[in-house]
């Protein structure tokens, strides 16, 4: 039997561990936050203040945190060793293939195995356990978090036994998401300068050649004066610094990309950081004297 935890109860956690629960796996969860640990024991999971404690003998334990560095410090001061011997380790936070290497290889010296997991579909597809799971690493960690998996995706994508391949799948898609978001906002914008009813172009544009998911779902919310964030404005911010620290690793152009995060870092110095990331437009607003609203 599996004894599970996962590490991470923000927006993504939240959902991710209501629906493994549902699954009718036992979960522990542990989360810096007293509100977030709060609500996942409202939900049925058990933790507590001190996350060594919490994962202590579990076999299996899920990481959804923001960042490399947020990962590390969660698995490296005393939860590999309170890891039962020989657990996986199942990292769903968007890094670089190369910290997700190191991460690999420090938890391979530890005695345990990982899975490359990040996942694509926002809050939305954590809250209806729809993700998109882009995984690689060895065979015996897909068997062990296959439950788990199954639990909160749609879609698991089986990327090889190499840890970073699936970062790599992740970063990658991260341009369009990224690149798609920004150019939702500049064409909103833009027809909104030029004349445009925003809600008709919405509608034009998404019943036509140019029609996006980021635009489907984001437009709408640029429409709002505060929409309610289900994914960060810094967190695409780091998104797509990801972009551009592998193309440049790889060797590969990523102009669209590079400008999409210049635009990201605008919205983010106007104080919109922790907002939707679909507050980008405001950016746009502030460059063409002109407010998207949904009349």
């Amino acid at each position: 039997m599996t004894d599970a935890a996962i590490i991470g109860l923000g927006m993504m956690g939240q959902g991710m561990a209501r629906n493994i629960m549902s699954a009718g796996v036992a979960l522990r969860g542990f989360d810096l936050s007293p509100d977030a640990r709060a609500r996942f024991a409202e939900a049925g999971g058990k933790t507590g203040e001190n996350v060594v404690d919490v994962v202590a003998g579990c076999d299996l334990l899920l990481v959804m945190v923001a960042t490399a560095a947020q990962a590390e410090a969660a698995l490296f001061d005393g939860v590999t060793e309170a890891l039962a011997p020989g657990a996986v380790v199942v990292l769903s936070s968007t890094v670089a293939p190369s910290e997700a290497r190191a991460i690999a290889a420090r938890l391979n010296d530890a005695g345990h195995l990982m899975l490359d997991a990040p996942v694509s579909g926002g809050q939305v597809g954590a809250d209806s356990g729809m993700l998109t799971i882009m995984a690689s690493g060895p065979e015996a960690a897909f068997e062990k978090a296959s439950d788990m998996l199954a639990a909160i995706s749609k879609k698991v994508h089986h990327l090889g036994d190499q840890p970073g391949m699936g970062a790599t799948y992740k970063v990658v898609h991260q341009l369009a998401a990224g690149v798609h978001l920004v150019a939702a906002a500049e064409l909103m914008a833009f027809g909104t300068k030029a004349g445009c009813d925003p809600q008709r172009l919405l509608e034009i544009v998404s019943s036509s050649a140019g029609q996006s998911w980021m635009m489907d779902d984001r437009a709408p919310r640029m429409m709002q004066e505060a929409a309610t964030p289900t994914s960060t404005v810094d967190i695409f911010i780091k998104d797509l610094r990801l972009v551009v620290q592998t193309a440049r690793d790889a060797g590969a152009p990523v102009p669209m990309a590079a400008a999409a995060y210049q635009m990201m870092v605008e919205a983010s110095g106007m104080g919109l950081g922790r907002d939707d990331d679909s507050a980008v437009i405001r950016a746009y607003e502030a460059l063409t004297g002109c407010k998207v609203r949904d009349h």
